[in-house]
């Protein structure tokens, strides 16, 4: 029978393992395995991935000592919390979890075990049982792969922090208790006892780590903790962890360098795990294009070979890196040739073509498909490796189902869908007319090759007109669906490993939308934040003329068609974001003022800089390969941003609203 122990031995060290030895160890004990009535064996779960120990206990004679241990063991409710003591031996098992590949297997020959605290028989445990998330508690105690993202997290944490600081990087904590300022995005409150007064949870360490820069720490990182009020979907979190960094004396470049250096580093350290992962780079810097350069795999480099790439050269897109890095492309070129600020390298041809403009259409065509005038058509193809008509099948079930879908399309034009096939007039383009038909069978490149039997062309049109900081296109996000759509039907098969690409020349501004951006007059925000600089001296003249055509000198880092971080050269001169803030963007006065502790920091000679976050949880989900952010957290929150576990976020009380002037119904 179970009792409640106050007091118990210390564990053995696992370095203190040895054969023969006497060991003391604490976990949860697994399941009975009994051999007769006299020999049974059971796992304990000791949370360690150096050794993994199973009891032994062998019993011959009744009334002896060993007998009443045996019984003693036998009556513990399976999953309880347990001390066991006993001699240990070298095991003959052999560790199937590729995280426990280096685990030293013992057999522990049982000599006393204590029940800590009976595991309850109202809780029923089987081997696929799904836990609600009001009981996270036991799905981290029995959801194996639960506990390996989060065992994999740290090992992906310590790695990280590990290289930044062989790089001198030092981590610096900066305040979660901030003040509201707009940066762009809805901000938490906290409210104080002082009326009329309340912090503001960060959006991110933007400013400190930029006032860091100023105060001389040269190379900051650390992971820090965020919080946004925004719409909730899987990959988003309103309280998420992000890995920030900045360098002092820097440029973008240097940080990009730092970021391939990071995830070269992490691949190793997953290789030595047993854990191969693929991530697709380049040895050439220079940007991505039609004509691919020589490319690498992380798993090209030697060990040793960690250094950052020489950063002297005034040229480098001239010459090749012995490292491998991460290539590039324009965020003009990523939405005129994807639809996406995001693109998925993984998707592409001969099975899903790049985005082209389908020229000399007819004007009746057109007008069929769209109400603007004189807009942009563009098509996109698919090779699903079927026949015509099953082609048709699905492409056709695809779009019925977009009503229904979060796939959200304008309303000013309609998709025109068309399935080649030889055996049918115009093979199948009638709708096109002979020229227009003509043209789009006589297509024959690398990113869309010659059309065949069952391809699947989409066209649709747009307004033709620049990008001005827009996410994606209505084709664009048709591409990446349909693609989606064919990989869960089994038509195409899923990539696997990172593809990662850098996407940089955005717009310094973007017209005003639903955000809130800095809440200046000018009609328009900036793109990412107030502190980004423009990209040359004649994107710094632009912001008199013309604002918008402004280019910014940030970049973006997208795998596998997820954004997992940006980062930017930030303005370091004083007069120029406060040129940017008040003549620019027409911030008010008392907005220009929230910002006057970094503006008197910067003033203080602040030398140029640059940064970068990781969306580390984001990142994480990429590698392991799981739909959702809260697959990677110990306790995320719901899609309604609630922890139904603690039943937060909780109702305030009277006496809460008194103490904190929170009145529950303001005035309107």
């Amino acid at each position: 029978m179970c009792q409640v122990f106050h007091r118990f031995r210390w564990a053995t060290f696992e370095d203190q393992y040895k054969a023969g030895s006497k060991a003391v160890v604490h976990g949860f004990i697994g399941k009975r395995k009994d051999i007769g009535s006299s020999l049974s064996f059971c796992e304990i779960d000791i949370w360690n991935p150096k050794a993994s120990i199973q009891i032994v206990s062998n019993c011959k004679e009744q009334d002896s000592p060993q007998y009443r241990v045996h019984q003693n063991l036998k009556s513990i409710p399976t999953y309880s919390p347990v001390v066991a003591i006993g001699t240990l031996q070298e095991s003959r098992r052999i560790a199937v979890n590729p995280l426990l590949k280096d685990a030293k297997m013992w057999d522990l020959e049982l000599q006393e075990i204590q029940c800590l605290a009976p595991f309850p028989k109202d809780i029923i445990v089987s081997k696929d049982a799904v836990w609600p998330p009001k009981s996270r508690h036991l799905q981290l105690r029995f959801d194996p792969f639960l506990r390996d993202r989060l065992r994999l997290r740290d090992l992906i944490q310590s790695t990280l922090t590990s290289a930044l600081q062989k790089k001198e990087f030092i981590q610096v904590e900066t305040p979660v208790l901030f003040k509201s300022t707009p940066e762009g995005a809805r901000e938490f409150l906290v409210p104080t006892r002082r009326q009329g007064y309340a912090y503001a949870l960060p959006q991110s360490p933007q400013q400190y780590k930029q006032i860091l820069m100023a105060g001389g720490i040269s190379r900051y990182f650390q992971f820090a903790k965020c919080f946004r009020d925004e719409d909730h979907r899987a990959d988003r979190q309103p309280e998420f962890t992000q890995l920030d960094l900045e360098m002092a004396f820097a440029t973008g470049r240097d940080v990009r360098y730092t970021v391939a250096y990071l995830l070269r580093n992490i691949s190793k350290c997953l290789r030595r795990k047993g854990i191969p992962i693929y991530i697709k780079l380049t040895r050439d810097p220079g940007s991505f294009s039609r004509n691919s350069t020589e490319t690498a795999t992380i798993e090209a480099v030697s060990e040793n070979d960690v250094k950052s790439p020489d950063m002297t050269d005034s040229s480098p897109a001239k010459r090749k890196f012995r490292n491998p890095t991460i290539p590039s492309m324009t965020y003009e070129y990523a939405m005129t040739t994807f639809g996406t600020d995001k693109p998925d390298l993984r998707i592409r041809a001969p099975h899903v073509s790049n985005i082209a403009p389908m020229e000399n259409l007819p004007q009746e065509f057109i007008k069929m498909i769209t109400s603007l005038e004189s807009p942009l058509v563009e098509g996109c193809k698919f090779r699903l490796g079927v026949p015509p008509d099953r082609a048709g099948e699905f492409i056709r079930k695809f779009m019925d189902s977009i009503p229904n879908s979060t796939l959200n399309l304008s309303r000013e034009s309609m998709s025109s869908v068309f399935i080649y096939d030889s055996g049918k007039p115009l093979s199948g383009l009638s709708s096109l007319g002979h020229e227009a038909a003509e043209m789009v069978e006589k297509i024959d490149s690398e990113s869309w090759p010659k059309c065949q039997d069952g391809d699947i062309i989409i066209m649709h049109a747009r307004k033709d007109q620049p990008f001005y900081g827009e996410g994606s296109t209505d084709l664009g996000r048709l591409r990446t669906a349909i693609h989606e759509a064919a990989v869960q039907q089994g038509l195409l098969s899923k990539e696997r490993g990172l593809w990662p690409i850098w996407i940089y020349d955005f717009p310094l501004f973007t017209p005003s939308g639903d955000e809130p951006g800095q809440g200046g007059a000018a009609g328009f925000s900036s793109t990412h934040h107030p502190f980004t600089a423009p990209k040359t001296p004649e994107d710094f003249d632009l912001l008199k003329t013309d604002p918008l055509k402004a280019k910014a000198e940030h970049y973006d880092l997208v795998i596998n068609g997820v954004e997992v971080g940006g980062g930017s050269q930030r303005i370091h001169i004083a007069k120029v974001q406060e040129y940017i803030m008040r003549d620019v963007l027409k911030m008010s006065d008392a907005g220009v003022a929230e910002f006057s502790h970094l503006l008197e920091a910067l003033r203080a000679g602040c030398p140029p800089h640059a940064g970068f976050a990781f969306g580390f949880d984001r990142f994480l989900s990429l590698i392991l390969d799981v739909p959702s952010v809260r697959d990677v957290i110990a306790f995320p929150k719901n899609n309604k941003g609630e922890d139904p576990l603690v039943g937060s976020p909780a109702k305030i009380t009277p006496e809460q609203q008194k103490t904190y002037h929170i009145l529950s119904h303001p005035d309107t």
